[in-house]
């Protein structure tokens, strides 16, 4: 008998019920559920609403079905569709008469509500540690390298010398700005929608106030119908999610691209890329082209909430079911390649030799000589020119700047003097670039000076968000 079945007369098709059900994905949810359930519980009692014999019996028997689910002793059914009901149906098996009193003043439109909002909430706890965690290998790594330069690019054509630290704190900074993301996340997730009912709110005098205390939420939904029908939480989550993935992406393909024969400016650990098959001599960065691969799947998780979403009329519809898998799906993909790209930033050898090598080998240090000769007065767009002929006829004689004599200089533009070829050495050019922003060393050491505040600021917001998680799940002992 399904507990909503008074009305019906027929049961269920067989079909119908196995695509109706989502147990099978929303058990994972189960420690949301009974925590909502217990705190709800306890809540009903204290206003007088149900005994306090029937809230013990309730609290008693949902802490040994979380337990029993702990322990893989619990069996979902399709039949009871989510894990609502078949936490209900066990709970009423168990004790009788007080479980059936437990859904007292909520329905599960409120009841699904709550239990994602605690679920995005704990998962932002612990992706915002992994963030942080590979905030620190890029930190590092940037530290570690300090004295590596290599070729800026732009339209994948060498463009200026940069450090490789100027590199790897570029990634910092758009993770920092993933963290940001993630902020806003918890702040749309952060409202306790329990006390909604199906859509309209409920008769009895429900203490909703107590209830988002002891489940650490900051404020109460201010209308029913947007407390069952919000989904934004989950759409903020799932724009964190593919806008970290992103940056992950645009950093596999540079580490795939660097570890490469061609390139040869990196080379990845062996536990973090496999073999071939066939070809004995392959070593294939694999981990950075699944997460490269993966990121089109985050990007059609967001687009399906937002595409479920556009058409819903208030307030809750069987749509919204649609909600979880792809939000289940990014959470685990999430912590995987945040988790293995912060090994693997650890474990990667940057070859400064190869680096080098190619820097001086191209032109890269032509727009430096262009503004020696601005700043000896000569206006950017003809020196602009002249540095155009000059690069022409170091590839027509297969040489670089550097090699020009300073009479073959001065004849294309007597400006030119002595220090000219000191002008154009590798590390005069990162030397140089002492703006704010820019690529000098002690630019750079701004920027992981800076880069270490922002990890003290982020590690106290998951301190506070820690605090909350902890003490919500403390009802389950």
């Amino acid at each position: 008998m399904k507990l909503w079945g008074g009305r019906f007369t027929k049961a269920t098709d067989k079909a119908v019920e196995e695509f109706n059900a989502s147990v099978q994905y929303d058990c994972r949810m189960y420690a949301e559920d009974i925590c909502g359930s217990i705190v709800h519980a306890t809540m009903l009692a204290r206003e007088g609403i149900i005994s306090a014999d029937d809230k013990n019996a309730i609290v008693h028997g949902l802490k040994e079905i979380y337990r029993q689910i702990e322990a893989g002793d619990f069996e979902f059914s399709a039949a009871l569709e989510d894990i609502h009901m078949n936490v209900e149906q066990r709970l009423t098996e168990a004790v009788g008469e007080a479980g059936k009193r437990l859904h007292t003043g909520r329905s599960r439109n409120d009841q699904v509500a709550l239990d994602t909002h605690l679920y995005v909430r704990k998962e932002i706890t612990g992706l915002a540690e992994l963030l942080v965690r590979f905030q620190k290998s890029l930190l590092a790594a940037a530290k570690k390298n300090s004295d590596v330069i290599m070729p800026g690019y732009t339209h994948l054509q060498r463009a200026q010398p940069i450090l490789f630290s100027h590199h790897m704190m570029a990634y910092f900074s758009m993770v920092s700005r993933d963290f940001k993301h993630l902020r806003f996340a918890w702040h749309m997730a952060d409202m306790m929608p329990l006390g909604a009912g199906a859509l309209a709110g409920t008769t009895y005098p429900l203490d909703q106030t107590y209830v988002a205390e002891r489940l650490g939420f900051a404020s109460i939904y201010e209308n029913s119908l947007d407390a069952v029908s919000d989904r934004d939480y989950i759409i903020a989550f799932l724009e964190f999610a593919a806008g970290t993935m992103l940056h992950l992406s645009r950093l596999s393909e540079e580490l795939i691209l660097w570890s490469t024969a061609e390139f040869g400016f990196i080379e990845l650990d062996d536990a973090h890329c496999t073999g071939s098959s066939i070809m004995p001599q392959k070593k294939n960065p694999d981990i950075c082209e699944l997460v490269r691969g993966k990121t089109g799947r985050f990007y059609g998780h967001l687009m399906g909430v937002l595409t479920m979403m556009k058409g819903i009329p208030l307030a809750y519809d069987k749509d919204m079911q649609e909600d979880k898998e792809g939000l289940f799906d990014a959470v685990d993909n999430l912590k995987f390649a945040l988790t293995v790209y912060a090994d693997m930033i650890d474990g990667m050898i940057v070859n400064g030799k190869r680096t080098r090598q190619v820097l001086e080998e191209d032109f890269s240090n032509a727009t430096d000589m262009a503004d020696y000769l601005v700043k000896k007065g000569l206006p950017f767009r003809e020196a602009h020119a002249v540095v155009g002929r000059a690069v022409r006829k170091c590839i027509e004689r297969g040489i670089v700047l550097q090699d020009l004599s300073l009479d073959e200089l001065q004849a294309m533009n007597p400006l030119f003097g002595a220090d000219i070829h000191h002008y154009l050495c590798i590390e005069t050019c990162v030397r140089q670039r002492k703006t704010y922003n820019g690529t000098a060393p002690e630019s750079i050491a701004r920027q992981c000076a800076a880069a270490e505040t922002v990890l003290e600021e982020e590690c106290r917001q998951i301190d506070i968000w820690t605090a909350v998680t902890n003490r919500v799940y403390a009802v389950l002992q």
